[in-house]
C-alpha cells in the first residue's frame, strides 16, 4: 500500500509497502483518491512545539484525515461497496491509498460528481458548522478573523452569509488578503504592516469587534486576536497551539471580560454529511480554494508550499491526487 511516512521533521518519503489496513466489524474499507493537506498537520510536520517530542518515525500515513475515496469493503451495515465517499479514517493515518472507517465518519457523496476533488473541502467546512453552533449570533455584528488560511476563508465566507455587518479579515501573508476579499470580507489586515490592534480599532470606529476567530494556532496570532473583541465579545479559539503552555495577554483579557470559546476538530464528524450537501447544492462556494491539486508523487514538495505560504503564492487547499 501506498503512504506517506514522516521521517522526521520537514522529511517525508513515499513508500509502496506499508501495511495495508483491515476492516473490522461496523468498519468499511475506503480505496482514497484524494487527501487533503490541513493546517493541523503542519506542526507535525515541522516538529513544532510539543510535537518535538513525539518518537520518530510515527506509522505510515500519519496525521491525514481530509480523505474522499471508494468503499471496497464493507463490514457496516448500509455501507455498500462501490460508494464514493468523504471518509474520516479511524487511527488518523489518513496520508495512505488505503484507510478504515466507520459510519459516523462517513457522508456520501454524488455517484457522478462533476468535480470530485473539490469536495474535500467539506471537511474543514464541516468543522467550523461546528464551530458557529457552539457560538452566539452574528447577525449585524462586528467580526474579525485572524489567519486568511482555508479554515480561516471558510469562517469569513459563513460569518458573511450568517448576517454579519463586518467581517475583518487578518493575515501577515499579503496574497491571501486577496483571496479574503474574494469570499466576503467587508475589509482586511495585513498583520505584516503595523499594529493589527490600531487598524482593527480604526475600522471599526473605535468600536473593535464582537467576535474573533482565531484560526492559525500560533502564540502571535492568539495573543493578536485577544485584543480585538470589544468589552464582553467574544474571541473563538479554533487555532490548534503548537504549545501546552504559551503567553496569553490574560490581563487585558480578565478585564476586558472577553468570553472565550475553543474547539477541536474530530467532532465535527456529525456535521460531514451537512457540508457535503451545502457544496453540492450549490449552497455555498468554497471549491475555488481547492488549489493546487497535485500528483501524489508530488506530496514532499506540497508539504513544504504548505508550511510555507508566503513563497506559494495561491496555494490554499493544497490536495494530493492519487
Amino acid at each position: 500500500m501506498r503512504a506517506v511516512l514522516f521521517e522526521s521533521p520537514r522529511k517525508i518519503r513515499l513508500i509502496d509497502d506499508a501495511p495495508q489496513p483491515q476492516a473490522a466489524d461496523g468498519q468499511v474499507l475506503v480505496r482514497c483518491s484524494h487527501i487533503a493537506l490541513c493546517g493541523t498537520n503542519m506542526g507535525p510536520y515541522m516538529g513544532d512545539g510539543r510535537w518535538g517530542r513525539i518518537k520518530w518515525p510515527p506509522p505510515p500515513g500519519w496525521l491525514g484525515h481530509e480523505n474522499i475515496g471508494t468503499i471496497v469493503e464493507s463490514r457496516a451495515a448500509g455501507w455498500e461497496p462501490g460508494t464514493l465517499v468523504l471518509a474520516h479514517p479511524e487511527d488518523y493515518n489518513g496520508f495512505a491509498e488505503y484507510i478504515v472507517s466507520v459510519p459516523g465518519g462517513l457522508a456520501r457523496l454524488p455517484a457522478d460528481p462533476p468535480d470530485v476533488g473539490a469536495l474535500v473541502v467539506a471537511q474543514p467546512l464541516a468543522t467550523v458548522l461546528r464551530a458557529l453552533v457552539r457560538t452566539g449570533p452574528v447577525i449585524n455584528q462586528r467580526c474579525a478573523v485572524v489567519g486568511q488560511g482555508p479554515m480561516g476563508l471558510i469562517f469569513t465566507h459563513l460569518l458573511g452569509r450568517m448576517g454579519a455587518r463586518q467581517v475583518i479579515g487578518i493575515d501577515k501573508v499579503a496574497w491571501r488578503l486577496n483571496w479574503a476579499k474574494r469570499f466576503g470580507a467587508t475589509d482586511v489586515v495585513d498583520a505584516s504592516r503595523g499594529n493589527v490592534t490600531e487598524q482593527v480599532k480604526e475600522l471599526t470606529e473605535g468600536q473593535m469587534v464582537d467576535f474573533c476567530v482565531e484560526a492559525v494556532g500560533h502564540p502571535d496570532a492568539l495573543v493578536a486576536a485577544a485584543y480585538l473583541p470589544r468589552r464582553q465579545g467574544r474571541l473563538y479559539v479554533f487555532g490548534v497551539p503548537h504549545h501546552d503552555l504559551q503567553e496569553f495577554p490574560w490581563f487585558h483579557t480578565v478585564t476586558n471580560e472577553t468570553e472565550i470559546v475553543a474547539s477541536m476538530g474530530p467532532e465535527c464528524k456529525e456535521y460531514f454529511q451537512n457540508a457535503v450537501d451545502m457544496i453540492v447544492q450549490g449552497r455555498t462556494d468554497l471549491v475555488q480554494m481547492v488549489t493546487p491539486r497535485m500528483p501524489w508523487q508530488r506530496a514532499a514538495e506540497a508539504f513544504e508550499m504548505y508550511a510555507d505560504p508566503a513563497r506559494a503564492e495561491g496555494s490554499l487547499k493544497l490536495t494530493l491526487e492519487l
